[in-house]
């Protein structure tokens, strides 16, 4: 059974603002794969799970046509009111049941979701849809976080993650797919020709408040703020507090980098 944990009208907007796209090295392994393996055709393209359109847009600049579709209205209502390309739309549905013919879609992606899915379904629907040539990407970045910013980088990245320690315990059982680096999810694409990568490393540019913000977008933040709303209400504060006084500054505007690492896996459907 899939999970769905992103349906909230202020939970989406949070997501929307401050989830990350993918950084040019993610962006590049993904396109390299493609021009590799299936350089044409070059015509519809399927962001499953989309949320609110981060990883959607840049397929634009290399798809005639491209559809993110989310299970979520509310994320999918985030994703319409953002600016997009004229070649991007955005649809409501399950990933395990896409509107899409028969081989009929050339690249089909998924970022930061695939492990919300049920994975034997939505494999099904991967296989069906995807045209013979076509192409499959997912990928998620995983809690190999670290922040940069002159040289108090290290306290930084020991304050991120115990923030993280506070929250680790309201993650759901899904996140396991994450932990392991996407290992189930690799074995279970029905492609004998895949991949996968685990040491992609970007570096994304982020201020105080963008960490913060990252932090409450997460699903176990949002977990703890049901669980326990006065302590979740005063975690984020804390955090931003500790950062800005670590870097020695008083905006939470200020910027820094924001290291992650991204796990890929690639697949290719026989011609």
């Amino acid at each position: 059974m899939a999970a769905q944990m992103f349906e909230g009208t202020r939970h989406a907007a949070v997501y929307q603002k401050y989830r990350f796209a993918p950084g040019k090295e993610l962006k590049e392994t993904i396109l390299a794969y493609v021009q590799e393996k299936s350089p044409c055709p070059a015509e519809l393209a399927v962001d499953v799970g989309c949320g609110s359109g981060q990883g959607t847009s840049f397929l634009a600049e290399h798809f005639k046509k491209v559809v993110g579709t989310d299970i979520s209205q509310a994320q999918i209502q985030e994703a319409k009111a953002t600016p997009s390309p004229p070649n991007v739309s955005y649809l409501v549905c399950p990933a395990e049941e896409l509107p899409f013919e028969d081989a009929s879609v050339d690249m089909l992606t998924s970022f930061t979701a695939a492990h919300w899915f049920d994975i034997e379904r939505f494999m099904s629907e991967v296989t069906r849809v995807l045209r013979p040539g076509g192409c499959v990407v997912l990928s998620t970045y995983t809690t190999d976080m670290s922040l940069h910013y002159g040289d108090c980088s290290e306290k930084l990245t020991q304050i991120f993650q115990e923030t993280w320690d506070v929250l680790f315990k309201y993650s759901h059982s899904r996140v396991k797919h994450v932990l392991e680096d996407y290992k189930q999810i690799f074995e279970a694409l029905p492609f004998p020709d895949k991949r996968r990568i685990t040491n992609i490393y970007d570096k994304i540019p982020m201020t105080v408040a963008g960490v913060v913000g990252y932090i409450e977008s997460v699903s176990p933040y949002q977990s703890f703020l049901k669980n326990d709303p006065e302590a979740a209400k005063t975690l984020l504060p804390e955090m931003e507090k500790r950062l800005l006084e670590t870097m020695g500054v008083s905006s939470h505007d200020t910027p820094l980098q924001f290291w992650v690492r991204h796990v890929c896996i690639l697949g290719h459907k026989e011609a």
